[in-house]
């Protein structure tokens, strides 16, 4: 990427090597040539966290479990809308991920890791899906590019019928399971859907300026 001054290399386990980069003020992880993340591009992140939270609506002790840290835009999002009573689980299975944050990004991370509502977990979100019952009130998903996965194929299970099944278990009742990806699938809302989910599907912009690619996210609630 021309300009930009290569931090740090990471590994995802069973997967592929990501790398952050820098330019000025401005942080990338990137794959190969594909751009994952960017400091410049949250409005989607944070819209994930958000616009869960409203569909929540008013709860006691909300817990919520975020799958994949990434550069935090979605934890932030949620702390700031989330009373004193809420828990915040994030799970990341890159360790380098944790490290760049409270690292080279520590401060667009603004201690947020070191919330008292939040638990670091550094493993994978599946583990925590599969072992949960009525656990929690939403769960976040942005592990990945969304159900066509770019960076770990064990990824994948979770867009899957079966893994759809464990994430509703895993959930209190009317919970929301929140999924982010880059690009519409029709054939996976369909499976929400024939997993016994309420589904809505929203189009959000990557930028905070309402420009930008048009990413989507899935709104599936438990009954």
């Amino acid at each position: 990427m021309i300009g930009h001054e290569l931090i740090g290399t990471a590994q995802v386990p069973d997967g592929v090597e990501l790398r952050l980069m820098r330019r000025g003020d401005e942080f990338t992880i990137a794959l190969d040539r594909n751009e994952l993340m960017n400091t410049r591009v949250s409005a989607s992140e944070e819209a994930l966290a958000r616009m869960t939270c409203e569909r929540l609506g008013p709860r006691k002790d909300t817990q919520l479990l975020i799958g994949g840290y990434g550069m935090g835009f979605t934890l932030r999002a949620a702390l700031a809308v989330l009373g004193a009573d809420a828990g915040v689980t994030v799970a990341e299975i890159v360790p380098e991920i944790i490290e760049w944050a409270r690292g080279p990004m520590h401060e667009l991370t603004a201690d947020c890791l070191d919330d008292d509502r939040v638990v670091l977990v550094k493993d994978d979100v599946a583990m925590l899906i599969h072992a949960a019952r009525d656990a929690y009130d939403a769960i976040l998903l942005d592990v990945d590019n969304g159900p066509d996965g770019l960076t770990r194929r064990l990824n994948d299970h979770l867009y899957t019928g079966p893994g759809l099944q464990r994430a509703m278990a895993a959930l209190r009742s009317r919970g929301i399971l929140a999924i982010w990806s880059a690009h519409p699938d029709a054939a996976f809302t369909k499976r929400l859907r024939d997993a016994g989910f309420e589904v809505g599907e929203v189009v959000v912009r990557a930028r905070p300026n309402g420009k930008g690619a048009r990413h989507v996210i899935w709104f599936a609630q438990k009954s």
